[in-house]
């Protein structure tokens, strides 16, 4: 398939980039539809931040705060990703109509196993070296990412397979920045070379919007690195990844269509 846009809505009042200013329900599913708008396959609703020092938020809340949106969007036609590791917010995202079930743990609930094996929702399947569902300021050194990443996937893999999650319902995300490491050639490393998890068979989702790592080499606070962005967003694109992740839908949307443009496939 071609590259995706996985547009970024963080219902949370904490998110690196963005916290705050979609919590009221009204401004969430006006920046949902100008997402669609500007060119989103598909919108992927958060209502907890996974930086490093965001803070926990009930599930009560997080089912409050992504319920009206979700229904909201899908009643317009918009298909809608949940990212959530936690089975009570996932069933309330699949009662509301997600289609994608968006799992920074990779599924290791078991009961997030089995909830997802009785829905026919897609799922993105993310590594992450932190201990927990968070991101972590952690200088993790893999004597070989890749091989890393494919281990993990492989075993990620089976266990889905095992609970009655059908493999080509799988995309799968390598996780990048703090999921990776907190040293920026972490995520240098596994961009370079993620034509390799092409072995897997599997349609890739990569995140790399604003990003620390993006700006460590130019010295760039998180408001500046919309071109560092687009950049390896773009570099993705290039090796053939099935869903970019991203806050600036209509910057990647634009550049994408300018890109056919000039190869004349538009």
């Amino acid at each position: 398939m071609a590259t995706a846009i996985l547009g970024i809505l963080n219902v949370t009042s904490d998110s690196y980039s963005d916290g705050g200013q979609f919590l009221v329900p009204e401004a969430a599913l006006a920046h949902g539809l100008a997402l669609a708008a500007d060119g989103a396959a598909m919108v992927d609703v958060g209502a907890q931040s996974s930086h490093p020092d965001a803070a926990d938020v009930p599930v009560a809340l997080q089912v409050e705060r992504i319920a009206g949106v979700v229904g909201g969007l899908v009643a317009r036609g918009v298909r809608v990703s949940v990212d959530t590791h936690q089975v009570e917010v996932a069933r309330a995202a699949l009662e509301h109509g997600a289609c994608t079930i968006n799992d920074i743990t990779a599924a290791r609930d078991p009961r997030m196993l089995e909830l997802l094996a009785k829905s026919d929702c897609r799922v993105i399947l993310m590594h992450s070296t932190a201990s927990a569902a968070r991101a972590e300021r952690t200088a993790v050194d893999a004597a070989d990412w890749i091989e890393r990443l494919l281990a993990f996937f492989r075993e990620r893999i089976d266990a889905c397979e095992r609970a009655g999650v059908a493999r080509e319902r799988l995309v799968l995300d390598p996780g990048m920045g703090f999921f990776l490491s907190s040293a920026p050639e972490a995520s240098f490393e596994v961009l370079r070379r993620v034509g390799e998890l092409r072995g897997l068979g599997l349609p890739l989702c990569l995140g790399v919007s604003r990003k620390s790592f993006l700006g460590a080499p130019l010295g760039r606070a998180v408001h500046e690195r919309a071109a560092a962005t687009l950049a390896a967003e773009l570099w993705c694109a290039e090796q053939g990844v099935e869903w970019i992740r991203t806050h600036d839908v209509r910057a990647l949307s634009d550049a994408l269509r300018t890109r056919s443009a000039i190869r004349g496939t538009q």
